[in-house]
């Protein structure tokens, strides 16, 4: 981190501060008393007020604040003012995650970079990232989750970005937000956001940004997140005049449209393009996102279940239907939370969408998850998560199963008890 003084810091009156170091300097800022050392403060925020006394017993100094949001917004600012990193500001309805990270590998390979880590892109997540700041990155990218409206701009007072990425405009956050309009208005924050000669990198045909884009001096950079293609084990992408062929650690077809996003985003930084190779093979994606597991029989496994929506719900079965290889394919699916009151829409939609793919067993997990079974013939309902025993009767040796749903249903840990239940068949 880039150092900061104990007095500036103890000027802010931010709470109880303990454990000065002896030069008066500190180095790091965090919120994980494990981690606690000389040097450091630890921000003692949520349950980790419990740990202040083993921080300091690390020799680290601590900070009992007042208010946990404010007083890190303050910190990051302090950092913040002192760096002159570029900062990427990554916000949209889908993808934000595996297109941070794809951005954050492409510039680790070429400049010093620093990046969120998983999804820390609310209020806590954002200090704590721009705290991470050195006194040589080059690039900061960040990730903002967004609930409603202002989210986005308070994020960004904070990080102050040079580029800010839209992923996509869709169906999220509807029950808090309101409409599709509201949802692009919000994540437009971050392109007011933007100082004057500041980059905006847009999904093209998106016309529900287009009113903030007209701007004078505003360089905007459009990408097709349709466009990639595959040559051989390949992916083609065009950005700007240049073709570029990467090999990357996943087929998922949407997942090539976020790294051409964070392509166009790591052009737009003038970072060398011949050299994106280097970054591509450190490309990888986060927990529960398009993670792919081979099973016993030759089946295998999509653990999808980070969260959902119209969007990424289409997505993940298009992807299913492609990727099955003639398998039987098995849709284990939650509900899609907070679409407000056009969510019955929205889920009888993917249940045409079941119907039109054929998917071949459907596997509702929750009542709102019961449309999904509206239009198919293979349906089981599951009142819960806990109901595997329930599921593992419709699974074979050699099917292709996708595990997806909003994080309020709980599936994340389903495919893991696939896998184990597999291992029977290959003993059988």
């Amino acid at each position: 981190m880039i150092p900061l003084g104990w007095a500036e810091v103890e000027g802010l009156e931010l709470g109880e501060l303990r454990g000065k170091p002896e030069d008066g300097v500190l180095r790091r800022v965090h919120d994980d008393s494990r981690r606690a050392r000389p040097g450091d403060l630890f921000v003692a925020i949520n349950t980790g007020t419990r740990f202040v006394e083993d921080a300091l017993a690390c020799g680290a100094a601590t900070l009992l604040p007042r208010d946990q949001h404010a007083a890190l917004a303050m910190l990051a600012r302090l950092v913040r003012d002192r760096s002159e990193a570029q900062v990427v500001a990554v916000v949209g309805s889908t993808g934000k995650t595996t297109t941070k990270d794809a951005l954050a590998a492409l510039c680790a390979a070429v400049t010093p970079t620093v990046a969120a880590d998983a999804s820390r892109n609310n209020e806590i997540g954002l200090p704590l990232t721009v705290l991470r700041l050195e006194p040589d990155t080059r690039v900061l990218v960040t990730e903002m989750g967004m609930r409603g409206a202002g989210q986005v701009a308070e994020l960004c007072e904070i990080a102050r970005p040079t580029v800010a990425l839209v992923t996509s405009i869709g169906p999220e956050h509807l029950e808090l937000v309101g409409t599709l309009e509201d949802v692009a208005r919000a994540n437009a924050e971050a392109l007011e956001a933007l100082p004057a000669d500041g980059i905006a990198v847009v999904p093209a045909g998106e016309p529900l940004l287009e009113p903030y884009l007209d701007r004078a001096g505003l360089d905007v950079r459009r990408f097709d997140p349709t466009s990639p293609t595959r040559d051989g084990g390949e992916w083609v992408f065009r950005v700007g005049d240049e073709e570029l062929q990467l090999d990357l650690p996943f087929t998922h077809r949407h997942l090539a449209g976020n790294v051409l996003a964070a392509l166009t985003a790591y052009d737009a930084l003038g970072l060398p393009l011949h050299r994106v190779h280097e970054g591509a093979g450190a490309i990888r994606l986060s927990q529960w996102r398009g993670e792919v597991h081979d099973l016993p029989g030759g089946g295998l496994v999509v653990n999808d279940a980070y969260n959902a929506n119209p969007t990424s719900m289409r997505a993940a079965l298009v992807d299913l239907a492609e990727r099955a290889g003639g398998r039987r394919r098995v849709a284990i699916l939650g509900q899609m939370a907070e679409l407000g009151e056009e969510s019955d829409r929205y889920h009888s939609d993917v249940a045409a969408l079941l119907r039109e793919l054929g998917i071949e067993v459907v596997v509702a997990v929750g009542e709102p998850a019961r449309r999904y079974l509206e239009e198919v013939g293979g349906g089981v309902f599951v009142a819960d998560a806990t109901g595997f025993g329930e599921i593992a009767e419709v699974l074979r040796p050699g099917d292709a199963i996708l595990v997806k749903g909003s994080r309020s249903v709980g599936l994340e840990g389903i495919p893991a008890l696939i896998q184990k239940h597999s291992r029977a068949w290959s003993e059988s």
